[in-house]
């Protein structure tokens, strides 16, 4: 398992880098917040895990208000 998948692997998942930092940084609050991981890692902290969540599409990024 990667620990840092690379940005352009990361982007070809989403439209842009910057709706991937904004995905990223929904994520890792949630991740935060106690949501449940959704791949197994332990002493990670929340944004490397959301990154290799995005990265192995296990969240789906979804289009925010009518943009």
């Amino acid at each position: 398992m990667m620990s840092f998948p690379s940005i352009d692997e990361l982007v070809k998942i989403v439209d842009t880098k910057y709706t991937l930092v904004t995905l990223v940084a929904m994520r890792a609050r949630e991740l935060t917040d106690n949501e449940a991981q959704l791949i197994r890692e332990k002493n990670k902290k929340a944004v490397t895990i959301a990154l290799e969540e995005i990265y192995e599409n296990k969240v789906e990024p979804k289009k925010i208000g009518n943009i």
